[in-house]
């Protein structure tokens, strides 16, 4: 029993032993990050330890390898946790050195911190601070291997404890490289990868102004979630809006910290580009993305923005049945709560994210009255959000009519829409009816003239006064041909 184990232990020191020897390796500090769009709630929670597996960054970042002439191994540490290990690149922009293999040795199970301390120095300690073993870290598996300078190696399966000299604690992702170099000496890399971990949305907050109309100061900015295990210091960083396809499962995928009002100049905004079918925002400056954090940048700069708010009761939607639905019983909805909407019409490209509303109280303090997300949207395009249900607002809705004439084709229906207001001030509310028994169909009468009438929707609105009561009567007529009748 006692040969076969330490059989094991002399592979693995001999298998480690090039990386205890690796040669150091320098970043310079510039790194490009593009950040695409994510919804992932685990990114951009106020709570929640540790690396998130969602999200997709692309890393592209200068490094300095200290190479030594000839085919020899480097490792490359301070690496986040989650990579696509088939997308990872090098190339040695000045020449002088080929890369022949590269291999990632992944961080895994609960030891993926201590992970990236391999081929360091380090302390193990045991519970009351004392030194359990110094040296080399070979190995992190069921315990730490440890080898001293003088060659003894130590496996130390219990201790509290790891202490390593200087004030960077690698991550627990490395990356192995089999390099031919024609010369010793500091040699510049170009390492590009995918990580997950990071992710972006628009965060959009509207205040609600005073007058007549409808108008609202509308702050824009990008919510940027680093949740990857490593900082970023002084990137620079691109963000993407739109939904390139990620094929690969396992490849990485695609409340929060308030500061003051955000003011930005035209210098300080992005510059916005189109790349590919896609829109890429390039921040003007170096930025920094610590670890665990949810940061806020300026994506256009605040302006005041003309919208329309709606009091909307809508029944159905816009789906049509594959033949005549006859059933007297088909369209049920009896009434309830009116929402209150909101539409903008986008002055530039919105990227997707969530829009938060709020108005001032009698006292003029703003208070929040909904949020709602926002759809990629391009200039010159709506947008429309539901801020919640309105609370002096009912409507009932009561079939009064129906008929079915088999031998003409044809099938009445009509209704009628008592609406109340419990409010102080008169309100208008929109009556959208989706007409939705088969797909020819006639209003044949209404109380109201209607305000839009399209294929699948018919929409009224209906005036109703402080403290009363208004009513909407409307008939329809649908029709079909004799191959449309439906079978029994």
């Amino acid at each position: 029993m006692t040969t076969p184990y330490r059989h094991v232990l002399a592979l693995a020191c001999a298998g480690l032993a090039t990386l205890a020897a690796s040669s150091p390796v320098r970043a310079d500090n510039d790194a490009a990050l593009t950040v695409y769009r994510s919804d992932s709630a685990a990114l951009y929670a106020s709570q929640g330890d540790g690396a998130v597996d969602a999200g997709y960054a692309v890393v592209r970042e200068r490094r300095s390898l200290a190479l030594a002439a000839g085919v020899h191994d480097v490792v490359v540490g301070d690496l986040p946790l989650h990579l696509d290990a088939e997308a990872l690149d090098l190339s040695f922009p000045e020449g002088g050195a080929q890369l022949i293999s590269q291999r990632l040795l992944l961080a895994q199970g609960s030891n993926a911190a201590l992970a990236g301390l391999l081929g360091h120095t380090v302390d193990v300690l045991g519970s009351g601070g004392e030194v359990l073993a110094s040296g080399i870290l070979l190995r992190t598996g069921d315990g730490l291997l440890v080898r001293d300078p003088i060659g003894n190696t130590t496996l130390v399966r219990s201790y509290a404890a790891v202490r390593t000299a200087g004030t960077d604690f690698p991550t627990g992702t490395r990356l192995m490289l089999r390099i031919d170099a024609q010369r010793s000496g500091q040699t510049a890399v170009v390492l590009s990868y995918p990580t997950s971990g990071l992710g972006w949305r628009a965060a959009y907050a509207a205040t609600l102004q005073r007058g007549p109309t409808c108008r609202m100061q509308f702050e824009s900015r990008a919510s940027i979630a680093n949740r990857s295990g490593r900082d970023w210091h002084d990137i620079r960083l691109s963000l993407i809006a739109g939904a390139p396809n990620f094929a690969k499962a396992s490849a990485p995928r695609p409340m929060m910290m308030q500061a003051g009002r955000l003011g930005a100049s035209a210098e300080a905004l992005p510059q916005q580009s189109t790349l590919a079918d896609y829109r890429s925002y390039a921040l003007p400056a170096a930025v920094d993305l610590p670890d665990g954090s949810v940061s806020q940048l300026p994506l256009y700069a605040t302006r005041s923005v003309a919208c329309e708010r709606t009091a909307l009761f809508e029944t159905g939607n816009r789906w049509l049945p594959p033949q005549p639905m006859l059933n007297r019983n088909f369209d049920q909805h009896g009434g309830g709560a009116i929402v209150s909407t909101l539409k903008l019409t986008a002055f530039d490209s919105l990227p997707a994210g969530y829009l938060r509303v709020q108005t001032a109280d009698r006292h003029g303090i703003p208070q929040f009255i909904g949020e709602g997300r926002i759809d990629d949207t391009p200039k010159g395009s709506d947008a429309s959000i539901t801020l919640g249900t309105a609370f002096d607002l009912r409507a009932v809705r009561t079939r009064t009519a129906f008929s079915v004439d088999q031998a003409a084709r044809t099938l009445d229906e009509a209704f009628r829409i008592d609406l109340g207001n419990t409010s102080d001030t008169k309100r208008t509310v929109t009556v959208r009816e989706h007409p939705s028994r088969w797909r020819q169909w006639s209003l044949l009468s209404s109380s109201s003239k209607p305000r839009r009438q399209t294929p699948d929707t018919l929409e009224f609105r209906i005036e109703v006064p402080a403290h009363g009561k208004a009513v909407l009567n409307y008939a329809l007529r649908y029709r079909w041909t004799a191959e449309q009748t439906p079978q029994p």
